[in-house]
């Protein structure tokens, strides 16, 4: 039996979908065959306009009523032209199609590839809004060690830098971090890690190639737009698509600046061949022996089976990074905090164990003789009590960095779907119409999508948090813990179907702006904004071109400056200053 792959599939589903949505050519409409039929008074006298939809005499008409138009051309789109079609699809909306291949999946199952897919197109805030999310992360955590000066610190922030698209957790045992922190047995973890995960998602022939195809599409849309002759410039379709899926460049262009380590099976390889590595502090001041001689867990480590309340958090693809944010923020404050005890202790001289401080050379601060103790000994020295006290709710400062990348990434959303609302609401006829309505539901959609997925990452760990029985040690969940669990789940999944409809609407959107299928009375007369005054601007005017072209340079220049500034902000936040080795 004959084995169709998914291009295939795909490009059989969107020609059948075409050929069952548009009508035959038959039943199409010729404005300018209509507008002279009402011209010479074969439909009354009424219902002439002018551009401006004042009512002139039908001989001098250059557009006519919206009821006019239904009644002379039918309701009907205006021919379709497979020709054009073909060369503004490929030209305007499939470069951008292929640029999604850029983005970073490394989810090891391809549903969850495919829904990252369909959350980024669904929802550009909520892709934007994980670009830089990210990013300041991974500033906020070089912050919180750069004042710290012990023994594998700058390995500890690149480790928890790299791992913010795994769901990694923190042991609550009281020896295991403490142990891993100081004891110079475990410097062989900390390298082998950062060894493992030090591998890059970063420039290749493909995504550079992309990129310049993308960009080049979009310069020669720009080009055409302002160079067409007044027949053409009705038809010019590309300045509002190229606008609507800018975003997509600085999103591609931002990850592949950061490189997110996202791989899942390199992650979970990388931290399980490590912590085969790891030791735990024994009653033996001088002796420590491996963690799985003794049992399963580890300091540090990868969660998983949590069910559906967890499931955002287990995908490594980086646009569930806004899933991880309360979790991994905890998870790097109980690392720093082992640190820093240990860090002020060294600074006062302060071994771990009952022996005299080794003073250091200016290669090794903190020798060896000094970081070796029993259990209890390595405990007291990171004051690690995970028994006394719980974690922090919701980490230090983390509202802060989701405010500044929510307003980055709306800047940006609304920034590029903005100009290209701008270039078809001041196109003739102006006012809201199909186009412009589509763009704008396209932007609302997208930011309710990234909306929801926040509030359900706000109600997902709220719930995770309970008071814990002073007599068996147990999490004690409350009533609210549970409804807040539900309703996180059952937001997370309206807000996926949302943007999976939101990404196929904005698809089908451009594909009926290319075939001609907005081209009809009611979308041409922007009935929806204008409403019983709607009209149908047909023949164009040197004062509508100008404007026209003064509309476009103005979206022109919101698209590209939105685009710009974002990246620009990226650029000086990313790589910031590692603490000294």
């Amino acid at each position: 039996m004959m084995r169709i792959n998914c291009n295939s599939a795909t490009i059989a589903t969107v020609l059948c979908f075409f050929f069952i949505a548009f009508p035959p050519v038959s039943a199409s409409a010729n404005f300018t065959q209509c507008l002279q039929a009402v011209k010479n008074g074969e439909f009354g006298l009424d219902g002439g306009r002018d551009n401006k939809g004042n009512p002139v005499n039908v001989s001098e008409a250059t557009a006519i009523s919206y009821d006019l138009c239904i009644a002379a051309c039918g309701s009907g789109p205006s021919p379709f032209d497979w020709s054009a079609f073909s060369q503004e699809f490929s030209s305007w909306l499939l470069p951008w199609l292929a640029l999604l291949s850029q983005l970073p999946f490394g989810a090891n199952d391809k549903l969850d590839n495919f829904i990252s897919v369909l959350l980024a197109v669904g929802s550009p805030v909520l892709a934007a809004y994980s670009v830089m999310l990210t990013v300041l992360n991974s500033r906020w955590v070089a912050h919180m060690f750069h004042k710290i000066s012990y023994p594998n610190v700058r390995s500890a922030v690149r480790i928890l830098s790299s791992l913010q698209q795994a769901p990694v957790r923190v042991s609550r045992d009281p020896h295991l971090l403490p142990s891993l922190v100081v004891l110079p047995d475990n410097d062989e973890w900390w390298e082998e890690l950062i060894e493992h995960l030090d591998y890059t998602y970063t420039w290749s022939v493909s995504a550079a190639s992309s990129l310049i195809w993308v960009l080049l599409a979009y310069i020669f849309t720009i080009i055409e737009s302002f160079t067409a002759s007044l027949a053409q410039l009705v038809e010019v379709n590309g300045q509002g698509v190229g606008s609507v899926w800018l975003w997509l460049l600085p999103v591609v262009l931002s990850w592949l600046q950061i490189s997110p380590k996202c791989d899942s099976l390199h992650i979970e390889q990388a931290v399980r061949r490590a912590n085969e590595l790891a030791h735990v502090a024994t009653a033996n001041p001088h002796e420590s022996v491996r963690a799985s001689t003794i049992d399963t867990r580890r300091a540090i480590y990868l969660r998983h089976g949590w069910g559906s309340l967890r499931t955002d958090e287990r995908c490594t693809s980086p646009i569930f990074n806004y899933a991880r944010v309360f979790s991994w923020t905890i998870t790097v404050e109980e690392v720093a905090s082992c640190f820093h005890q240990a860090s002020k202790r060294a600074g006062r001289f302060e071994p771990v164990g009952q022996q005299k401080w080794v003073r250091g050379d200016r290669n090794i601060r903190v020798q060896i003789e000094n970081r070796v103790g029993t259990a209890l000994e390595v405990q007291e020295y990171c004051g690690y009590y995970p028994d006394l006290t719980m974690p922090p709710r919701w980490g230090a400062g983390v509202w802060s960095r989701i405010l500044v990348a929510s307003l980055l990434a709306l800047f940006l959303q609304w920034g590029t779907t903005g100009a290209a609302l701008l270039i078809v609401w001041l196109t003739p006829t102006r006012g809201l119409g199909c186009r412009s309505a589509a763009y704008l539901g396209y932007a609302c959609v997208s930011t309710l999508v990234w909306a929801i997925l926040l509030l359900s990452t706000i109600l997902s760990h709220y719930s995770s948090f309970s008071k814990i029985d002073p007599m068996s040690g147990q999490p004690i969940y409350n009533t609210r813990s549970r409804v807040a669990a539900d309703l996180s789940v059952a937001l997370r999944r309206l807000a996926k179907i949302l943007a999976a409809i939101n990404a196929i609407g904005i698809f089908v959107t451009n594909m009926f702006q290319f075939s001609g299928f907005f081209d009809r009375c009611y979308c041409d007369s922007s009935v929806i904004g204008l409403g019983k005054n709607a009209y149908n601007v047909i023949n164009f005017e040197e004062e509508d071109v100008s404007s026209m072209r003064t509309a476009w340079i103005g979206g022109v220049i919101l698209a590209l400056g939105s685009a710009t500034l974002f990246v620009g902000v990226l650029n000086l936040l990313i790589n910031p200053p590692l603490p000294e080795a």
